[in-house]
């Protein structure tokens, strides 16, 4: 992970669910799925896409887009299911403490917070064991704290 960079805040709430749509559609360029862009995507799914089962579907639908960009979603690359795992419980409990935030405060809030900054999983894994194969393949449980349930 990196150290504390700005986030990169969005103006407008529609440009937040044409990078959603973008994704699930697998036409947003690969230089545009940023941090930025995984979080607000997920801001999105949980408060406007009820119809998409974020828990059951996230793992497939980063994968599918990953390779439709030509990426590779292997032992050390492309999709990581800890991680996203901790940022989907992070959104969610961000938005369970901000309650009724619309999409676009609720999305840049989550990047200002710490549940948005880069580092969030290491609060809860050593490193050696948050990027390890088993926690890129399988969600492994955290080593250093419990992650927050909503």
């Amino acid at each position: 992970m990196t150290d504390h960079l700005e986030p990169r805040l969005f103006a407008r709430a529609d440009d937040i669910r044409a990078i959603g749509e973008a994704m699930l559609a697998c036409t947003l360029p690969k230089a545009d799925w940023t941090h930025e862009a995984h979080l607000s995507t997920c801001a999105w799914l949980l408060l406007e896409r009820p119809d998409i089962d974020i828990d059951d579907e996230i793992g497939g639908l980063i994968r599918r887009y990953n390779v439709s960009v030509g990426g590779v979603n292997d032992d050390h690359q492309g999709y990581h299911e800890t991680i996203t795992r901790v940022f989907v419980a992070g959104a969610r409990d961000f938005l369970a403490r901000s309650g009724g935030l619309d999409l676009l405060a609720a999305a840049n809030g989550l990047l200002a917070a710490p549940e948005g900054q880069r580092d969030y999983p290491l609060r809860f894994y050593a490193r050696d064991r948050l990027f390890s194969v088993e926690a890129r393949r399988d969600f492994v449980s955290p080593d250093l704290a419990p992650l927050p349930s909503v």
